[in-house]
């Protein structure tokens, strides 16, 4: 028992410096942050005054807002797809196509695509491309999700007169709306953070993390620069500890 314990502790320990490490590079910007003349938070109150700033981080909010939702439901659809079809590694490997596509290649493509079709860069071109992105990660939520539910409950809405659509929304939406909503989390917060693809089909609509690449490329960093970036990370952990909750909500049951 005592090497066992001896054990359990070395591995925590392990895990934790581990954790320290890859974490530790947020906090630096955190830090200097506070760099700017004139106040600990004169960096933060510079950034309301930033009119191109927040015109970026109303795209960002729009393009991801949209994301949040679209892939989600095609994920849905596929998911559902997927449970169905014969041969479901067709489906799966087409949904996860993005992840093994370099973000310039397909930002390239997209854009050139794009062109083909005279479509000019927007905030509609910006959607498209984080939806994509997005569309895997809410797609591999999905399924997980669902692979808990178990179908005998479907077969037993269908025996007593439900359709398709009726029993998925009475019988199986309920019990996995937990990992739709972690699904739509988790895609605001890939559309949200994605900049490679954006920065290739954006024209003049920079969004948030396009806006601190340009930034840094012209100017450099600056304590202005790392107070966005802080809350940007500070946002970003909120809502990867609210999926954490939603999951340990889930867990309970």
């Amino acid at each position: 028992m005592k090497q066992f314990r001896l054990v359990s502790f070395s591995q925590w320990l392990f895990l934790i410096i581990i954790i320290l490490f890859l974490y530790a590079p947020l906090l630096p910007p955190t830090m200097k942050s506070f760099d700017g003349v004139g106040g600990a938070w004169v960096s933060y109150q510079a950034l309301f005054s930033d009119e191109q700033l927040l015109k970026s981080l109303k795209n960002s909010g729009i393009a991801s807002a949209a994301a949040a939702l679209i892939a989600p439901f095609i994920a849905l659809v596929a998911a559902q797809l997927l449970r169905k079809f014969r041969t479901p590694g067709v489906i799966l490997g087409i949904i996860l196509i993005p992840l093994f596509v370099p973000g310039v290649s397909m930002g390239v493509s997209t854009a050139l695509f794009f062109k083909l079709l005279s479509i000019s860069p927007s905030i509609a071109s910006i959607i498209a491309v984080q939806t994509l992105w997005a569309l895997p990660f809410a797609f591999l939520v999905i399924v997980t999700v669902m692979a808990s539910f178990d179908q005998v409950y479907l077969e037993a809405a269908y025996m007593s007169g439900r359709g398709p659509v009726q029993a998925f929304l009475e019988v199986e939406l309920p019990q996995i709306h937990h990992g739709i909503t972690g699904s739509i989390i988790f895609s605001f917060i890939i559309s949200f953070n994605e900049t490679i693809r954006t920065s290739i089909v954006q024209g003049g609509n920079n969004t948030v993390q396009t806006y601190i690449w340009s930034h840094y490329q012209q100017i450099g960093l600056s304590p202005k620069l790392f107070a966005l970036m802080t809350i940007l990370i500070v946002v970003t952990l909120l809502l990867i500890f609210i999926l954490a909750f939603i999951d340990f909500k889930r867990a309970k049951k």
